[in-house]
């Protein structure tokens, strides 16, 4: 497991923090999360997307339905393999909605490709 790359974006006063990971194993994922959810305990979701060879995953963690499709979407975009994007949220007292939340994850992760 590689980290590649970190950032942070703030919508309506809830925090974003995209992670971009290089992956060795499935099982690294696992590994990750449950790293993360210790040093994150008072975030409110932790979402993520990976593709490991032919084997790729989309997690929503009882976000609405289809906002965090755009996580895949940029690994599939970017011809990814053995990636992990993952995005922590710590809820800002606002409710986004489905269509700005699904902008926002997807902006934050898409952020990872920028330097």
């Amino acid at each position: 497991m590689k980290k590649l790359n970190e950032k942070f974006l703030e919508e309506k006063k809830s925090k974003f923090i995209s992670i971009l990971y290089e992956i060795d194993s499935i099982d690294e994922v696992d590994n990750i999360i449950e790293s993360l959810r210790k040093e994150h305990k008072k975030c409110r979701h932790i979402v993520y997307a990976y593709k490991f060879d032919n084997i790729e995953k989309n997690h929503a963690d009882k976000e609405p339905n289809g906002t965090t499709r755009g996580l895949i979407d940029i690994i599939h975009r970017k011809n990814l393999n053995k990636t992990l994007i993952v995005v922590i949220r710590y809820f800002g007292g606002t409710l986004l909605g489905s269509g700005l939340l699904t902008r926002t994850y997807t902006k934050v992760s898409s952020m990872l490709f920028i330097e």
